[in-house]
């Protein structure tokens, strides 16, 4: 996995700098993330798969299915990826490009996770310790997860903080059994 996001790391710097300096950077992100889902649909991996098919006509297939929403430059983005088969990259730059996003514009993503419903003040609250601690503006998602029994789990980026007690279980589990 480390190798993919290494080796889609210039194109997704290339595209990343282009929309800069263009302006479009929310536009290519919506551009990347739809030809990043048609590239992992599995049909389309199928058809994508095919040696048949030369690098031109494979990036006419996913041009064709998200013209509507590519711009020119875009569409030169997926035919030099094509021209030197790298379309598999796609979901890696997608994701890639929306973290260069997400520095540029100081925010970041924070996936929260409870075993119930949070009122939204202890969110909000939440959101405002994470802003202090982290330095950048938070944008939280909250999901209900029965499962990890009580607490939280935070998901930022590469940063994971397992306050459940589903893990602290886990852990007395570990520690008894060793």
């Amino acid at each position: 996995m480390a190798e993919l996001n290494t080796i889609a790391r210039p194109y997704t710097k290339a595209a990343f700098d282009y929309a800069l300096d263009k302006g479009d950077l929310d536009q290519w992100s919506d551009i990347l993330a739809f030809a990043a889902l048609i590239v992992n649909d599995s049909e389309m991996k199928r058809v994508l798969g095919t040696p048949s098919l030369s690098p031109e006509q494979k990036a006419e297939l996913i041009v064709s299915v998200c013209d509507k929403t590519m711009n020119d430059g875009a569409k030169n983005f997926i035919y030099l990826l094509a021209e030197n088969q790298r379309l598999i990259l796609l979901p890696k730059i997608s994701a890639q490009f929306d973290q260069f996003k997400a520095d540029l514009e100081k925010s970041v993503d924070v996936d929260l996770t409870t075993a119930f419903e949070l009122d939204q003040k202890l969110v909000d609250k939440l959101a405002q310790a994470l802003r202090s601690k982290l330095g950048r503006e938070v944008k939280m998602t909250s999901t209900v997860d029965q499962s990890i029994i009580g607490g939280v789990i935070l998901r930022a980026n590469d940063l994971v903080i397992d306050g459940s007690v589903r893990a602290r279980l886990t852990k007395l589990a570990e520690a008894m059994n060793s």
